[in-house]
């Protein structure tokens, strides 16, 4: 018996087991592609003579480049660069929990050991997880190239366009075969992944703010940093312009590398164990871990470290560019417009970031606020509703470290941002003041993204992830950075958080707006607390 053998049936099994949420990723991925091609299509159909302006104003602009880019003036490269960053991210993801679902997560519940009595070899469930992430990326390329050419853009760049959204799907395959025989636990073997994920991100940003702009203001050379990034290899490929394929197999050849390497470490391990050991605890508890509280914050610190870093690099970035921003002229400072750049640009410019970051610490909090369903559904909270804890003070312990943990990453970032912005301007202490203020004031509208996933915990526990972060991707796509831009009805962006937050410090902050956010949050936390005290939790047998 080698070590494949039993792989084929493997795949059937984790077939079987996905064949709900796989297609469902596939499916609202090409979905939302074709809408959004479609309406940029009808839009541009009816006004041509916008469409190479606005393409001169993302290559222009630095902080719009973070998006992505786009080659010559087509509406299906227009739409990449709006549509491609938020897939290819949600291709990685999808593929990061495919394998570790049937890897890492097999082994952490026991169900690794019972197939492993059975007639199947040590590499049969990593083969299988790969070869069904792999297969679920093909046909995703497929899907979405499909999706654009049925609303009317060329076949060949639609395929090279879901072909380099799928690119990113291939690598991070590889990426958690790796993580999976690391980590010890699936939320470990995820972090990993998503730091690297995360990490991508910032290195095609960089590469792309830093890039040059040719004479014609239509094209970007990507800086360095975009070859480091599978996210930036994708964006090469340059879709309805250059169709550059050689980049799929630059991807290839690192997610081969990366499964190779995967096989080597899963021979140096033992079943249910990782190649990092588990750290022996103390004999006794300090004292914060008397507490939910400092529970919540003991299990959730090595993740909180992790954002940190994030965003204190991407605070760093982002503050080095502002001189950029200060010398824009003519079409490149319009899309401030909306953030009050008509009457300070450089404001305009750090609101617009400091919007980019409260949605990024949303995503923290949704993570954190997943725990809920998590510690539900795996045992822990019986283990801690055993002791003298209420229901409520093990809410209360994740609400309260997800306010300390939004607060201190928004003010890494804002310090991060206002510090460099004051070594390229100067003035640092008006700025510190100014750019902190504006991150602050994200945190009500995170803070009502959490509260409503608190909510949909509570009511509709089973159906909670998927729906959550649902939730997350319409409040982002409906809100102040994509919506105008979408042309989407007034009523829709207002459904938003991110909506009411005001664009300081490019205008004066307004209490009305945010007043309006605490007591969404409030009363959204309130019906999530009322249900939790009267329905019943789903313990594990």
């Amino acid at each position: 018996m080698s070590g494949f053998t039993g792989t084929a049936r493997l795949v059937r099994l984790a077939l079987r087991r996905d064949r709900v949420v796989l297609p469902a990723w596939i499916l609202g991925m090409a979905g939302f592609l074709a809408a959004t091609t479609a309406m940029f299509d009808e839009s541009y159909a009816t006004h041509p003579e916008l469409l190479e302006p606005d393409t001169r104003i993302v290559v222009e602009n630095p902080g719009m480049r973070v998006l992505g880019l786009v080659t010559g003036a087509s509406v299906g490269g227009y739409t990449l660069h709006r549509d491609a960053l938020t897939l290819a991210v949600l291709a990685a993801m999808m593929s990061v929990l495919a394998v570790i679902r049937h890897t890492r997560q097999a082994e952490e519940l026991g169900r690794q050991e019972m197939l492993a009595a059975g007639v199947v070899g040590r590499y049969a469930s990593l083969s299988a997880a790969v070869v069904v992430a792999l297969a679920t990326n093909v046909v995703l390329a497929l899907m979405l190239g499909l999706a654009m050419a049925v609303s009317g853009q060329v076949v060949a760049g639609s395929l090279a366009g879901g072909a380099s959204i799928a690119l990113v799907g291939v690598v991070f395959t590889g990426v958690a075969a790796v993580t999976s025989q690391l980590a010890c636990t699936t939320r470990g073997a995820t972090g990993l992944a998503g730091a690297g994920l995360g990490v991508s991100f910032m290195f095609a940003a960089l590469g792309n703010m830093m890039g040059a702009v040719d004479s014609a203001a239509l094209r970007v050379t990507s800086a360095w940093p975009s070859w480091l990034s599978p996210i930036g290899w994708g964006q090469q490929m340059r879709p309805f312009a250059d169709n550059s394929w050689w980049p799929l197999a630059l991807a290839v050849i690192v997610a081969a590398s990366l499964c190779g390497l995967s096989v080597v470490l899963i021979d140096r391990r033992d079943v249910g164990r990782g190649m990092w050991p588990e750290r022996r605890g103390a004999a006794h508890a300090s004292l914060p871990l008397r507490s939910p509280i400092g529970l919540v914050w003991r299990l959730q610190r090595g993740a909180m470290l992790g954002w940190a870093i994030g965003m204190l690099g991407f605070g760093l970035i982002f503050g080095a560019l502002s001189d950029r921003i200060e010398g824009l002229e003519g079409a490149a400072t319009d899309w401030y417009s909306a953030f009050g750049g008509d009457v300070d640009l450089l404001g305009a410019y750090w609101a617009s970031m400091m919007q980019v970051a409260g949605m990024a610490v949303a995503v923290y909090g949704v993570t954190l606020m997943l725990r809920l369903r998590h510690d539900e559904t795996q045992g822990t909270l019986e283990s801690v509703l055993g002791t003298a804890v209420s229901r409520l003070r093990w809410l209360g312990a994740y609400a309260v470290n997800g306010l300390v943990g939004a607060t201190l990453l928004m003010l890494v970032f804002g310090v991060a941002m206002a510090i460099t912005a004051g070594q390229v301007l100067g003035g640092t202490g008006s700025l510190v003041r100014d750019i902190v203020g504006a991150a602050l004031i994200q945190l009500p509208a995170i803070g009502v993204l959490g509260a409503a996933v608190v909510t949909v915990v509570m009511v509709l526990p089973r159906w909670s992830v998927g729906l959550s972060w649902l939730l997350v991707v319409f409040c982002v796509f409906v809100g102040p950075m994509f919506g105008p831009s979408l042309e989407l009805p007034s009523w829709l962006l207002d459904l938003s958080p991110f909506t009411h937050v005001p664009n300081s410090p490019a205008v004066a902050i307004t209490s009305g707006p945010l007043l309006g956010l605490g007591v969404t949050c409030v009363l959204l936390g309130a019906a999530g607390t009322l249900m939790l005290r009267q329905r019943n939790l789903t313990l594990p047998a």
